[in-house]
């Protein structure tokens, strides 16, 4: 099974530029194209988070139209930047979509691994959180089928990576979700976006990845003094291949047009 793993578009109105810089809305259609000319088509695209930018409709409307281009099924959840009342209109005939609450789903019948969709966004804050209650249901939809290979999809990354701006909001409730995932070995992933670069540490007994931005890169500055920043990085998403007896395998991908193919290996 084939998973592509977009995240962080940040979709602006028509004719809007991202922060004023870059089209975030060009550089979502780019690797939509991209996904849909991969060879064998992916089963499904997730998309990790910060759909939009500020929440607003005419993002979502025009964020509707870039992704309606998408061959592959499409599953979704919200990160800090969406609002989840526009994230339900643009995605209100999924059938994965709960009508209230967060955002969180589990799909069983796209393929052999079951994906789940873990809301851990708090509305009008930027850092996310791994509730009792959302804990719950997380531990009772794992259960529900304990033997077959699953990916967890959130937007916050649930571990500290150094960059102290992007600590500041990451998941927190990070150890109570570690737990959850660690009694449950069929989980293949846990899926993170939010960061805007790609990053992969040991969690909960598994491997959580967080994917680039289809849209800019967050600076990596491992400092404390360091100041927020952003640079115009080659975008890129995550391709993630399940097979029996071997497992989960996570490819990076960039965006991208480049010089090849050449004859050799």
């Amino acid at each position: 099974m084939w998973i592509a793993q977009l995240s962080d578009p940040h979709v602006r109105p028509a004719g809007q530029r991202y922060k004023g810089v870059v089209d975030a809305n060009a550089a979502l259609a780019a690797a939509v194209a991209q996904v849909n000319a991969l060879r064998p088509l992916p089963d499904l695209v997730l998309l990790t988070g910060d759909v939009v930018e500020a929440g607003a409709a005419e993002e979502y409307a025009a964020a509707s139209a870039i992704l309606a281009a998408l061959v592959p099924p499409l599953l979704a959840i919200p990160g800090n930047h969406d609002a989840r009342a526009g994230f339900r209109s643009a995605f209100r005939d999924r059938p994965w979509l709960p009508p209230e609450g967060p955002v969180h789903y589990v799909v069983d019948d796209a393929g052999p691994v079951r994906v789940i969709g873990f809301d851990v966004t708090v509305p009008g804050l930027h850092h996310g959180l791994a509730d009792a209650a959302g804990l719950a249901w997380l531990e009772r939809t794992l259960a529900a089928d304990p033997g077959r290979p699953c990916v967890v999809m959130l937007h916050q990354p649930p571990f500290a990576c150094g960059v102290p701006y992007l600590d500041r909001y990451r998941c927190f409730g990070e150890e109570a979700l570690a737990a959850v995932i660690a009694r449950h070995p069929a989980v293949e992933r846990v899926l993170c976006g939010h960061v805007h670069r790609h990053m992969q540490m040991r969690f909960g007994g598994t491997l959580a990845c967080a994917a680039p931005s289809t849209a800019t890169a967050i600076a990596l500055r491992p400092v404390a003094e360091a100041a927020p920043a952003s640079f115009l990085e080659p975008p890129g998403f995550l391709l993630h291949h399940w097979e029996p007896k071997r497992g989960m395998l996570t490819h990076a991908i960039p965006v991208g047009t480049f010089p090849g193919p050449f004859p050799f290996a």
